[in-house]
């Protein structure tokens, strides 16, 4: 974000040291050799270029350099109106040839005569510089406000703007400001920052991606942008190109911290924990306030007492005063912390306060919506329909579909079926979910024509084949794709679908207390939580009553935990592959894991999360009701 837009500590040097190297005024009744007894205006201009126009000053710290050099002129005894000709000239100077270059920068400029509202503009970025610092980011956005009444197309204060939204986590609101702030501006490169990383906060990672690339293409070698395009790029599974995103920032600032986290947070991906710690502790040393790194560290292993001083970190910061966003991460951190050395109503108070904090700049979960989603579901894709070949579909076997509600032991499932050497994981793949959203006025209508089931399933085939050749089976284990498993068959009526059956209590809680990206809003509220797992499990009911049944199996979680071997056999035998004890060691399988299960993934199976809920019974009254359905 905006991170030092008001440090003017440099533009303050540089006013006064320009204001020194104007020569004193003469002595009584002596002349300076400038005929008119005016400094040498040609001399004091080329040094103002020199020492002034490299800083990249934006309007504040440019306010900056200009006060602190009439200020310190007058200090010296100059005249005033050769103080205010000398200040205007080097205004001019610093703007690049005049007001009009000024106004098109989106930058201010002196006010005319006689207005006595834009008078205002200087104080009011007084007030909003006072504010930000004591982090009275409303008091902040009031002031941006009134300037923007006064001034309504200056880009940069469009831009504070939203940097302080963010900071009290509207984002949807922050969001409008910077795509103002670009309508006015489109070469600001903050703006266009700020933009993509409140709309990976956001979910929103291809969106986000294209404003940051559009960054990058201003300024080559804007670190923030390529970190925030790094983290972004993780979001979407590119981590290759993510890697390079971080390595090019550490070749340009080999302490930044940003990018030191994102190489901690892609080596965790990778199963490689000591090496994540390593670089996590390096980005800690550049700023002992990475919030981010801070957090992440709570990811890589089981924390114990032992820990005390990490949640002493951890308060320290939050003490000190920290966005919301960092504020939320946090607290999810703190609750992950908690209950790894037992301690459920700390946990749980700080779940809640993160998944609270999560709410506010979240879009509201719309039960009505989501029961209707289900009922058209199973209205347009009954077992007759289902039934019926297709001219379109594909005869591929390759697919594999891994399902179920998040959290609920698709990871684990994808790891066993990877770590067979004829299979491989593709991860959560966004192709269905986004398909069925382009075109949902269809599939939600009736079942595809021929043209589009084919578009559809040689769509699909062809992310496929980035997976490896020797792969007949790749797994696709988006838990979206519960809901499309109707026009999923539809494409592919040889592929293979397995549901993962879990504890709803257990399932719930573990979504509680995961941070997953806004779009998931039915995560943060426990009766929200509640009624989209009973839609999830009426949709999946149907599936299961209309779908083949050698396209569909049950996997229930509890029972693969505690016969390990039964199950992954019964699993393999269902993909049509042959058994290969490779599979029982899924734990050794090197291949990155881009959820929140990476670490579990990378233990050995164990049964000690079957029945978590018990510990939380008296916090989690909204899901108790979901008891009947247990499996």
């Amino acid at each position: 974000m905006l991170l030092d837009w008001f440090n003017a500590r440099e533009a303050v040097e540089v006013g006064a040291s320009l204001a020194d190297a104007v020569p004193p005024p003469p002595p009584s009744g002596h002349r300076s050799r400038a005929a008119n007894g005016r400094p040498d205006v040609q001399k004091f201009l080329q040094r103002a270029a020199r020492e002034a126009r490299p800083l990249k000053l934006n309007l504040f710290r440019r306010a900056k350099l200009l006060e602190t050099f009439k200020s310190r002129l007058l200090e010296r005894g100059l005249e005033r109106g050769q103080v205010e000709e000398m200040t205007h000239l080097l205004l001019v100077q610093l703007t690049g040839g005049g007001a009009r270059e000024a106004v098109t920068a989106g930058e201010a400029v002196p006010a005319p005569a006689g207005g006595a509202a834009r008078k205002r503009i200087p104080a009011l970025l007084g007030e909003v510089e006072a504010l930000m610092g004591r982090r009275d980011y409303a008091g902040a956005v009031e002031r941006l406000e009134e300037l923007l009444q006064i001034e309504p197309k200056q880009a940069l204060a469009h831009n504070i703007l939203g940097d302080a939204l963010c900071r009290l986590g509207r984002f949807h609101a922050a969001e409008m400001a910077f795509r103002r702030a670009i309508e006015l501006q489109p070469a600001m490169g903050d703006a266009l920052l700020n933009l993509g990383t409140v709309l990976r906060w956001r979910g929103e990672f291809a969106a986000s991606e294209t404003a940051l690339r559009r960054a990058i293409k201003r300024d080559r070698r804007n670190i923030e942008a390529l970190t925030g395009l790094g983290h972004t790029l993780s979001a979407l599974d590119r981590v290759r190109e993510a890697k390079e995103c971080f390595e090019k920032v550490l070749r340009l600032q080999p302490r930044h911290a940003g990018a030191l986290c994102g190489l901690g947070w892609l080596a965790s991906m990778d199963g490689r924990f000591e090496e994540s710690e390593r670089l996590l502790r390096a980005a800690l040393d550049a700023d002992p306030h990475c919030s981010e790194a801070w957090a992440w560290r709570v990811e890589l292993r089981r924390m114990t007492r032992a820990d005390h001083d990490w949640l002493e970190g951890a308060e320290r910061m939050l003490a000190a005063g920290v966005p919301a966003v960092e504020e939320e991460r946090l607290r999810f951190a703190m609750g992950k912390y908690f209950n790894d050395i037992g301690n459920y109503p700390k946990a749980f108070a700080a779940y809640q306060r993160a998944n609270e904090l999560q709410k506010q700049h979240a879009t509201p979960y719309d039960r009505a919506a989501r029961t209707e989603f289900v009922d058209e579901m199973i209205r347009v894709y009954p077992r007759e329909r289902l039934a019926q070949p297709l001219d379109g579909a594909s005869d591929s076997r390759r697919p594999v579909f891994v399902v179920g509600m998040m959290r609920s032991g698709t990871s684990l499932v994808e790891q066993i079926i990877a770590s067979h050497p004829r299979a491989a994981g593709a991860g959560e793949l966004e192709y269905w979910n986004t398909t069925a959203m382009k075109y949902r006025a269809v599939l939600r209508r009736e079942t595809p024509d021929a043209a589009l089931l084919g578009r559809l399933s040689a769509g699909y085939l062809k992310i496929l084949d980035r997976q490896p050749a020797a792969a007949e089976r790749v797994v696709d284990k988006s838990t979206y794709n519960s809901d499309h498993l109707g026009i999923i068959h539809l494409a592919f009526p040889n592929a293979r679908i397995l549901y993962l059956q879990r504890d709803p209590l257990d399932v719930c809680l573990s979504c509680y207390f995961q941070q997953f990206a806004t779009a998931a809003n039915f995560t943060l509220d426990l009766a929200d939580l509640a009624h989209f797992y009973r839609e999830h499990h009426r949709v999946v009911a149907h599936w299961r009553s209309v779908l083949p049944q050698d396209a569909f199996m049950d996997v229930p979680y509890a029972e693969l935990v505690t016969d390990q071997e039964g199950w992954s056999r019964k699993i393999i035998a269902f993909l049509g592959l042959d058994w290969d004890p490779q599979v029982l060691e899924f734990h050794k399988t090197e291949r990155s894991v881009l959820t929140a299960s990476h670490w579990q993934v990378r233990q050995k199976i164990y049964s000690s999360s079957v029945g978590r809920w018990k510990n939380y019974e008296k916090f989690i009254g909204p899901l108790l009701k979901l008891r009947d359905l247990s499996p």
